[in-house]
């Protein structure tokens, strides 16, 4: 049981959460090139100019999950116990599981500040599903299965939502934003989003708080499903194509509804506006699992049958021949099959360590499509993380190693069957952008005109101390992260 006492008054906290915005996008600090927008954004504008702002560096790895956790938290992931939203369960080859709101076992600010008597609203940070009971009004994320299920805390909830919206049903996600159809994907996108910002205008103005918090997960979705049509860095960028307007059409919007947001506020309350990651060009994939079998180092019983990537888990194993496996996505986790630890392990016990520093060195030393150092960034979490939490303490399988490709610049594809192991088309459905490992940070006190300072050196963790601080609340040791110099 957290003990936590009262230092001073404090203040009330908004935090307005842009899940991939990109610190090119939203900052002038004279690198932002053609993606800069801020001079179009007259709201956001005028909080970085008055305020503190910075680029925020993310988690290791920068995904949504861990990264908005580790956030609220202040805890990484290792401590937390999950290195993405799949994770291995056991040490078994195809046990995963999703990291739902159950896999957490570190409070986060608002369990924070309900055990010290204060309101949140909390609305649509990731893992908030399934719904646990906080002091205050809670609507979960894009991980909630249905709205048919309880996607409120308080149940009841749902009812002012209903009414708020007219009969219009609340989407936590849109459905599919890996699409072709891009005209279906911002219209999905923009009505998920106008629903979403009625929904928390209500809820600012009608329910008590101390803090309130909203994610806006359509950012990250525009930015996966549109980032070809609008950065000219894209291989795929064609100029004067039909979206090339879509995503700063977009920022615009989200900009005018923070206006509407800051019209509701006192003169007392401080905004914060954070993102869990960046957001760039994704230039290919690159198949982890193709790669490791040509270099000896993964082994099949057969050759993968049929038209189009194959996931690892429809492929024949030959896990007795199998030093090692990878996982796909924006980064790679790599698992090495030990002696003793898998099933069928072929990594002697006493080599771990000689085995993994030589896998490290082989991926870091991997060429791009055209020759060249692809410049691929490896870690081992042990080097990355406080702990690395135990399956008996309820954590997940680390990997053994993690994998930016080409710093991020390259997708991992974990799936056989591909022509080459270069691919420029992503093996689960379109997809231009990957995860950058800087996200923003901006705070705004309308007590104290900061005159837009710039920092550096801060870190995703340093939001939860600070908010805390804030309000008026001493901040556990056991935080991460540090309090933001006001």
């Amino acid at each position: 049981m957290l003990k936590l006492f009262r230092r001073n008054k404090g203040c009330k906290v908004l935090v307005f959460g842009l899940d991939c915005a990109p610190p090119p996008v939203l900052f002038k600090t004279g690198d932002e090139g053609p993606l800069g927008l801020k001079d179009q954004l007259p709201n956001l504008s005028r909080l970085i100019d008055e305020g503190i702002y910075g680029p925020l560096s993310s988690s290791i790895p920068c995904i949504t999950v861990p990264a908005w956790t580790s956030m609220l938290s202040s805890k990484d992931p290792g401590v937390l116990g999950f290195y993405g939203f799949r994770n291995r369960a056991d040490y078994s080859y195809d046990h995963m599981t999703i990291a739902t709101g159950n896999a957490i076992h570190e409070p986060r600010v608002w369990d924070i500040l309900t055990e010290a008597g204060k309101d949140s609203i909390v609305v649509g940070v990731p893992q908030t599903y399934p719904i646990k009971p906080i002091k205050g009004h809670l609507i979960s994320s894009f991980l909630t299965p249905s709205v048919e299920r309880q996607y409120t805390h308080p149940d009841e909830l749902r009812y002012d939502i209903d009414r708020v919206l007219d009969g219009r049903v609340y989407d936590v996600d849109v459905p599919k934003f890996r699409t072709d159809d891009k005209g279906f994907l911002l219209r999905q996108i923009q009505e998920m989003t106008e629903k979403r910002f009625a929904v928390i205008k209500y809820l600012l103005k009608e329910k008590p708080w101390d803090f309130s918090m909203l994610v806006e997960i359509g950012l990250d979705r525009i930015h996966h499903g549109m980032w070809k049509f609008w950065a000219k860095d894209h291989p795929k960028y064609e100029p004067d194509n039909p979206y090339e307007n879509a995503i700063p059409d977009y920022y615009r919007y989200l900009d005018k509804e923070l206006g509407e947001i800051l019209g509701l506020l006192d003169k007392d309350t401080v905004v914060l506006v954070v993102s869990d990651h960046g957001a760039k060009t994704m230039e290919g994939g690159f198949a982890v699992n193709e790669w490791l079998r040509r270099e000896g180092l993964l082994a099949l019983k057969s050759d993968p049958t049929g038209e189009g990537p194959i996931p690892r888990e429809k492929v024949e194993m030959d896990w007795a021949g199998t030093t090692a496996w990878g996982e796909g996505g924006y980064y790679s986790r790599i698992f090495m099959n030990v002696e003793g630890r898998e099933p069928q392990g072929k990594v002697p016990a006493q080599d771990y360590e000689k085995v993994r520093d030589e896998l490290k060195a082989r991926i870091e030393a991997i060429v791009d499509h055209e020759g060249k150092p692809m410049g691929s960034v490896v870690y081992k979490p042990q080097d990355l993380y406080k702990e690395v939490r135990a399956l008996r303490d309820g954590g997940a399988v680390a990997p053994d190693l993690m994998v930016y490709f080409g710093n991020l610049r390259w997708r991992a594809l974990g799936t056989f069957g591909l022509p080459d192991i270069y691919s420029f088309e992503n093996d689960l459905g379109p997809d231009d952008a990957n995860h950058d490992q800087q996200g923003v940070f901006v705070l705004w006190d309308p007590r104290q005109n900061h005159g837009g300072r710039y920092v550096e050196g801060l870190q995703l963790m340093d939001v939860a101390p600070t908010v805390l601080d804030l309000i008026g609340l001493d901040v556990p040791q056991d935080m991460q992260g540090k309090t933001v110099q006001r």
